[in-house]
């Protein structure tokens, strides 16, 4: 699998499943037996996999803080606030 082949499967995968085959790319290259280049292949591709996950983790926490504004501006990190506000 070349690199924008990767690249373009890995932008068409949800978060779950950028995430699963993040867990797989990590259990195939702990397993070892495989080829130098094809190892370097599958690491590449866990790179690009968990930059995308952080990605998308880095924009739902947004999103969160968005929603989660108190109204004067000031936004609290999630944990903080009460689970009954609304």
């Amino acid at each position: 699998m070349g690199r924008s082949e990767t690249a373009s499967t890995s932008d068409a995968l949800s978060f779950e499943d950028a995430l699963e085959r993040l867990e797989e790319v990590v259990e195939r290259l702990e397993e070892g037996g495989i080829e130098l280049e094809e190892a370097l292949a599958v690491f590449e591709e866990g790179v690009e996999l968990s930059r995308r996950c952080a990605t998308q983790l880095d924009d739902a926490e947004r999103r969160i803080e968005v929603l989660a504004a108190d109204g004067s501006g000031e936004i609290r990190p999630f944990e903080e606030q009460d689970v009954g506000e609304g």
